[in-house]
């Protein structure tokens, strides 16, 4: 039996595909709420393909609960938040899981950590933690680090055939997770050493962090003297060596804009072009804020209430907010005393922030100013009801000439 502790974006995909696949796997969270509502056969997310998933997991005999089991193998998939002051790690809930695990698990259990980590977390936070309570790691529980690699829209595609890295002390023991990861991941699984597998998936998130922050520099480049960033790209894409990636208003989720911190807090002195384009990146809500006011003042607008934001998530077609550029924006706007500004965004269904509208007809006809923030394609579908008014596209979904860019 798999004890899976974290049934979050992460957790509880991979644990369905493990009940899938005809493995007996138990469910472990916190959140009593989140246990309650899993074990009635409802889902805590939307994602393409999950409903059926979870079906087939619930006829396979998965377990959700609040306690952890005793066995021989967990998966840890907890967050992994980083401290705003320092830039660093905060590592509290993959301690306290690891704890949780040692409390009860068998003499020999593989303890896998799925949770992304800055580099040499597992030798600074978890190896002490076994340490401290008499037991020999190797023998009495083995540590493996297996980072996730899968993007919330596209999670059961990528849970089957992205390659997978499996971060082991011990060649056999590697062996060992990567026949179990085998169970349904039909891609490449490559063997390492727990620190190799550490940094691998910081480099992977903070690469693509630094290509993002050069298409945003470029953007802020080509506003200054009014060129077109889209179709510069376009034609530079031509080369057969370059692929620059497209603008935004900002970059969110738990990967892209949190890993690349955990390198500028370990290494401050080593990560200049890193920590350059965390700061582009992050700066990028304010360059909207200020889009917005270009807008305002040519139109003559001055009640913020006639601003309307769309899309919450921080990325087309998913119900995920979190880091979401929509409420970095809406945090500057409270700062410079900017209250009133409408927002709606089809896949958030419960309201998080003030004003926030459930019917997209009614968001409309109370704006004059539609910042579109999100490319769902709900709003690639209603071209024709926001045609009429001042639209900012910052993700360049408009079917229509006159709205205006980033």
């Amino acid at each position: 039996m798999i004890n899976i502790i974290g049934l979050g974006y992460i957790g509880l995909p991979t644990a369905l595909m493990f009940a899938k696949s005809g493995i007996k796997v138990v469910g472990t969270d916190n959140n009593e709420k989140l246990v309650e509502t899993l074990t009635n056969g409802e889902l805590t997310f939307d994602e393409e393909g999950l409903e059926e998933l979870f079906n087939e997991a619930l006829n396979n005999g998965i377990q959700f609960v609040t306690d952890y089991r005793k066995t021989n193998t967990y998966i840890i998939a907890v967050p992994t938040p980083y401290i705003k002051e320092s830039k660093k790690l905060d590592p509290k809930y993959v301690i306290s899981a690891v704890n949780s695990v040692l409390d009860v698990c068998v003499k020999g259990s593989l303890i896998i950590i799925e949770s992304t980590i800055s580099p040499g977390s597992i030798d600074k936070y978890v190896r002490p933690e076994v340490e401290k309570r008499g037991l020999v790691i190797g023998q009495d529980v083995h540590l493996v680090h297996a980072p996730e690699r899968i993007i919330p829209g596209n999670m059961i595609y990528e849970l089957e055939h992205n390659s997978r890295t499996i971060g082991a002390d011990d060649f056999e023991i590697g062996e060992k997770v990567k026949k179990l990861y085998s169970s349904f991941c039909k891609a490449e699984i490559v063997l390492t050493d727990i620190a190799s597998a550490e940094m691998s998936k910081v480099v992977e998130n903070t690469y693509r962090d630094i290509n993002i922050a050069f298409a945003n520099e470029l953007t802020k480049i080509c506003r200054k003297d009014n060129r077109d960033v889209y179709e510069i790209i376009k034609i530079a894409n031509r080369h057969p060596r370059v692929n620059i990636l497209q603008p935004g208003p900002g970059v969110g989720g738990h990967c892209i804009s949190v890993d690349p911190w955990f390198l500028v807090g370990d290494y401050p002195d080593l990560t200049n072009l890193i920590l350059t384009a965390r700061k582009i990146n992050d700066s990028m809500p304010t360059h909207v804020l200020g889009r917005i006011r270009d807008i305002m003042r040519l139109h003559d607008i001055k009640d913020i209430s006639k601003i309307g934001i769309y899309g919450l998530t921080y990325k087309e077609n998913v119900d995920d907010t979190r880091e979401s550029p929509t409420i970095q924006l809406l945090e500057r706007m409270d700062e410079h005393l900017a209250f009133g500004v409408k927002v709606f965004d089809p896949m958030v269904r419960t309201r998080i922030v003030d004003h926030q509208f459930m019917n997209f007809e009614d968001f409309i006809n109370e704006i004059e100013v539609l910042v579109i923030m999100v490319g769902h394609d709900h709003i690639k579908m209603n071209m024709d009801l926001i045609k009429e008014k001042h639209v900012l596209d910052t993700r360049n979904v408009c079917t229509f000439e006159s709205c205006y860019k980033l």
